[in-house]
């Protein structure tokens, strides 16, 4: 997520003290939502709350600071401190504190960014050296395709490869049981703002895609952290600074998502083999997923991306 928009961008946060944006009363309504917060990149759970109801005025940031001690700068709308962790820097690399809202970054800052009935919010304070820029993460699952797109509920479709029909019903069968409805279509399957693709196939296959061909370019263009080698045989798996910590062969397999300016995110569900990609798509579930903002599928097991490393005391 880009830390500008994620957690407000100067200038954005400017104009929006400038203008007195207010939070008077709203009429209440029902929500199923939640707030969690977490650190490195969900590795370290710090709090999560039910969001028993909303109000027409209520914000990401409203929501935050009901249950969390919050430090704010720039008029309230830039996230500084949550429960006394702060950004800046830590141990030398760049932190803060971003948000996503049913795994797809705002556009704004907290404070400007309504919130809806049911919407899942999740602030994360971690390092951004190797990517400011991380649009969309698969942790709120099954978000965005219960809800779309800011509010705006988009049909979702399964793009199979030819060889992954098997699991492409899994997939599918996996949305169902969440309550989705989901269409089928080639791989090659065109894109844009107006449906949710999920991909599923080997990478050498995904990759004809221009726009998912981009995750082996790494995670500052694509923010996923994991970059698949061009004929798919391998997928290096990256720590927080970007770094190759260890790489998948046979059997391996990715979830992830990311998002081109002007689309709807896509998801892809890959592997360097056909095995891998099944083995990916057998993780497709909450409780797997939760707070992760990519996995990677080693010998059957989710492991989140980034991987985290210890950190050496300097």
């Amino acid at each position: 997520m880009r830390r500008a928009l994620a957690a407000g961008s100067v200038l954005v946060v400017l104009a929006a003290a400038a203008s007195g944006c207010g939070l008077g009363a709203g009429e209440k309504t029902a929500s199923e939502g939640s707030v969690t917060v977490t650190r490195d990149f969900g590795a370290e759970p710090i709090g999560r709350k039910s969001v028993s109801g909303v109000s027409e005025s209520d914000t990401v940031m409203r929501l935050l600071q009901r249950d969390f001690e919050v430090e704010t700068r720039y008029g309230g709308n830039f996230v500084q401190e949550i429960d006394g962790l702060a950004g800046g820097r830590e141990g030398g690399r760049r932190v803060d504190w971003f948000y996503y809202v049913n795994g797809i970054e705002s556009g704004v800052g907290a404070g400007e960014r309504k919130v809806r009935p049911g919407d899942r919010v999740w602030w994360d304070h971690h390092d951004w050296s190797a990517s400011p820029d991380v649009r969309a993460v698969v942790g709120a699952f099954p978000e965005p395709f219960e809800s779309g797109v800011d509010g705006k509920r988009l049909p979702v479709r399964v793009d199979c490869a030819d060889d992954a029909a098997k699991v492409c019903d899994e997939v599918a069968d996996r949305l169902s049981d969440e309550g989705i409805k989901s269409g089928r279509s080639a791989v090659a399957g065109f894109g844009g703002e107006g449906v949710l693709r999920i991909k599923v196939g080997p990478w050498a296959e995904l990759r004809r895609d221009a726009a998912i061909r981009r995750i082996e370019e790494g995670p500052r263009v694509s923010g996923v952290y994991a970059k698949p080698a061009p004929d798919g045989r391998s997928i290096a798996l990256l720590d927080p600074e970007g770094k190759t910590v260890r790489t998948l062969g046979p059997g391996g397999g990715m979830i992830a998502a990311t998002r081109l300016a002007g689309e709807a995110p896509a998801w892809v569900i890959t592997g360097t083999d056909v095995a891998g990609v099944a083995a990916a798509a057998a993780q497709l579930q909450e409780d797997t997923l939760a707070d992760h903002f990519a996995i990677a599928v080693e010998d059957g097991r989710a492991v989140g991306l980034p991987i985290q490393t210890p950190v050496e005391n300097p």
